[in-house]
């Protein structure tokens, strides 16, 4: 059973940490629903650290191979300083909140917006937001002629992240939109801002619960990366191809029934 409850962990994980439902919220809820462990903080910053190894793949293979999947050559992003910077700019307001949070406030979600009435009621709220942001103007901004000024709101937009129940990718790609960002260029920012961001929460979570670690049976924990890895590179590739002919909607849609689900289990 541990085997396959890590498993399960690593592919909630992957697959809610880019699809914008927010994976935090599912890890806990599902496994309230399916009468598991909540994986807590630790074990989720570890299987985490699968998503992030899918992020610098998935990228860097496009680099290598020198693939493209739209008509600006992703190998062009990253040899960008421009771009770089941006990444900068998007990754500090997260780093400054998450980091004083963590400093001075170290229980506060644990003990106020990690539970499942919150997780709903953000959920809800999320809802209402990325429906503005699908209903927006189609914009014209891409990651080649974008402004400092937009990574900084993006990036502002991604601190509130590290509530549960907000989803990173939801938020930064919603608020992108709203910016006048187009959709693949708004995801594909999303997924390279998530970098920074997700090594940097994954690491601090693990040097925090150090003397954790050892609770932790080797072999389940390394199938739940192995699972998170793949669940990611699938959702990262699905939504990539999915947003830009799509929106938001059946994300909307599923986040209003996610939230009503959890309203009727309290």
């Amino acid at each position: 059973m541990e085997y396959l409850e890590f498993i399960l962990y690593g592919i909630i994980q992957g697959l809610t940490e880019f699809i914008p439902v927010s994976s935090t919220a599912h890890l806990k809820i599902i496994s309230f629903l399916l009468g598991l462990n909540d994986p807590g903080p630790s074990l989720s910053a570890i299987i985490q650290l699968g998503s992030v190894f899918a992020l610098i793949c998935y990228f860097s293979n496009d680099i290598f191979k020198l693939k493209s999947q739209s008509s600006i050559k992703i190998s062009d992003y990253f040899i960008n300083k421009r771009l770089f910077r941006s990444i900068f700019f998007g990754t500090f307001p997260i780093v400054f909140l998450g980091g004083s949070i963590k400093l001075f406030f170290p229980y506060f979600f644990d003990n106020i917006l990690r539970s499942n009435l919150s997780i709903a009621l953000v959920s809800i709220f999320m809802a209402i937001f990325m429906y503005v942001a699908d209903s927006s103007k189609k914009g014209s901004i891409s990651l080649k002629n974008h402004k400092y000024s937009d990574s900084f709101l993006i990036g502002c937009s991604q601190a509130f992240a590290v509530m549960p129940g907000f989803s990173r990718s939801g938020v930064t790609i919603s608020t992108a939109l709203i910016l006048g960002w187009k959709r693949e260029d708004a995801a594909k920012f999303s997924f390279l801002l998530g970098i920074p961001a997700i090594s940097l929460a994954a690491i601090v979570e693990l040097i925090s619960s150090f003397n954790k670690l050892s609770s932790f049976n080797f072999i389940p924990l390394f199938l739940g990366l192995i699972a998170a890895f793949f669940s990611s590179l699938f959702a990262i590739n699905f939504l990539l191809k999915y947003l830009s002919y799509n929106g938001l909607k059946i994300f909307i849609i599923y986040r209003f029934i996610f939230a009503v689900v959890i309203l009727l289990n309290l």
